[in-house]
């Protein structure tokens, strides 16, 4: 497998990782009051947050290895924000369900 494509690859399995994690620290932050606006902008902030951690990690280790080192830092950085969106959305969704936060609505009529 080509180094590009495993960086690919790895964004994503980072993505569905950094989704799941923000599930979790939003789920937790509603359950202690805090409104939605604040939770999502934090849990973009710590997605933003990862994302970098992980790119400076990635440069350290394969910057000789790649003939452009800008190449690492935009292989599947689509994919990262688009599996991570996909995946809050999914484990938020479970995670809210599941702990029985869901509203109850009123009947109609």
């Amino acid at each position: 497998m080509k180094l590009l494509t495993l960086i690919y690859w790895l964004r994503m399995a980072l993505g569905i990782m950094s989704g799941a994690v923000c599930a979790f620290f939003s789920n937790f932050l509603v359950g202690n009051g805090v409104d939605g606006t604040n939770v999502l902008l934090l849990s973009i902030s710590l997605t933003l947050l990862i994302y970098m951690v992980t790119l400076n990690l990635l440069k350290r280790k394969y910057q000789n290895q790649v003939e452009n080192p800008s190449k690492i830092a935009m292989t599947g950085i689509g994919m990262y924000f688009v599996a991570w969106i996909a995946f809050y959305t999914l484990f938020y969704t479970i995670i809210y369900v599941a702990t029985g936060n869901v509203l109850a609505y009123p009947a109609v009529g």
